[in-house]
């Protein structure tokens, strides 16, 4: 049987409780989570080279918010096409309306599912269905 790769994925989000949650769900499968704790940090992270497979964004975080890190990563040619999941508490329609047109690929709201949200980064970042479980909480 063969190995399979892991996939880089860089969660950014200022509770570091819900990025520590966010990385324990995802390292059971398929995946290697670096977390960053601000939006600047999210694309120190990103100017560094590292090859993610998906991002996981929160909005409301100091320095560079969510918005402002997805405006910049889709108005770069490098990271144009990443997968990004943005997941927060501001789940008012506006912040949902506006990531989705910026080009968010998903919007997830806190309190929000492991289950749900690993199905989701598994299935945007190329896992394939055979990683897609995970235990809830």
């Amino acid at each position: 049987m063969a190995v399979r790769e892991r996939l880089r994925v860089l969660v950014a989000d200022d509770e570091p409780h819900i990025g520590k949650i966010i990385k324990m769900k995802l390292e059971q499968g398929p995946f290697d989570v670096t977390l960053a704790y601000d939006g600047q940090e999210a694309m120190d992270v990103l100017e560094q080279g590292n090859d993610f497979a998906l991002i996981v964004l929160d909005l409301m975080m100091p320095r560079l918010s969510g918005l402002d890190v997805l405006l910049r990563l889709r108005s770069d040619d490098r990271w144009k096409s990443l997968p990004c999941i943005v997941l927060t508490a501001a789940g008012e329609q506006q912040y949902q309306r506006r990531a989705l047109e910026i080009g968010a690929s998903e919007f997830l709201t806190k309190p929000f599912s492991p289950r749900k949200l690993y199905a989701r980064a598994a299935e945007l970042a190329g896992a394939g269905s055979e990683n897609a479980e995970v235990r809830e909480a």
